[in-house]
Formats: structure tokens, C-alpha cells, sequence
């Protein structure tokens, strides 16, 4: 399972972005989810979604304002961030896992990308 983060970029506090992750390869009935990693800290997890959709995870400091979706007819999960704060900065990865229910354990990660939000 290869997969392309993107929609990263600079905003504003308070604005919002919408990540892409787009999985390609093998995939199938995959739980996907995306972590962060702010320099000089370890990566964390951000939020998770099962291969049905059904079920949805997220850390706390980031619920209420960030929401994930998948389109499985694309291959594509999707990280909607508003609320913007400047502790969100960090790349952003998304990571798939090969099982459809929620894990602590992913097996496929994408090359990041940057968020960085300016106060």
C-alpha cells in the first residue's frame, strides 16, 4: 500500500486546511488514520476512521475541530482541520492499517505533509 499525503500548507490561526491522503497498491479494507510529529516532539496520533467509516477516534486535543472522512470508491481519506491553532503545526502523516477495525498498530505510512499555522 503506497500513500500521498497533501493539502498541507501555511494558514492563518483560526483558518482551516483540508488534508488528502490518497492509498494506492494493495489496499484493502483498510483502517487508515493520521498522526502528527511538531519538531522536537514524537509523532502522536490525530485520528482514525475504520474501513466502514462507522467508527471514528480522535485525540483529544484536536476534537471538535478536526474531522475525518474516507471515499472508498477513491482510495482517499481526508482530514478536515478548522480551528486552526498554532500547536497544530507539525507534519502531518497518514498511515493505514490492514485490518477494516480500530488499532493501535499501522503498517503503511505516507510521506507527510507540512501544516504549519501561524498566530
Amino acid at each position: 500500500v503506497q500513500l500521498q499525503a497533501s493539502g498541507g500548507g501555511l494558514v492563518q490561526a483560526g483558518g482551516s486546511l483540508r488534508l488528502s491522503c490518497a492509498a494506492s497498491g494493495r489496499t484493502f479494507r483498510n483502517t487508515f488514520g493520521w498522526f502528527r510529529q511538531a519538531p522536537g516532539k514524537e509523532r502522536e496520533f490525530v485520528a482514525g476512521i475504520t474501513w466502514s467509516g462507522s467508527q471514528t477516534n480522535y485525540a483529544d486535543s484536536v476534537k471538535g475541530r478536526f474531522t475525518i472522512s474516507r471515499d472508498n470508491a477513491k482510495d482517499t481519506v481526508y482530514l478536515e482541520m478548522i480551528s486552526l491553532k498554532p500547536e497544530d503545526t507539525a507534519v502531518y502523516y497518514c498511515a493505514a492499517a490492514i485490518t477494516p477495525y480500530q488499532t493501535q498498530r499501522y503498517d503503511y505510512w505516507g510521506q507527510g505533509t507540512l501544516v504549519t499555522v501561524s498566530s
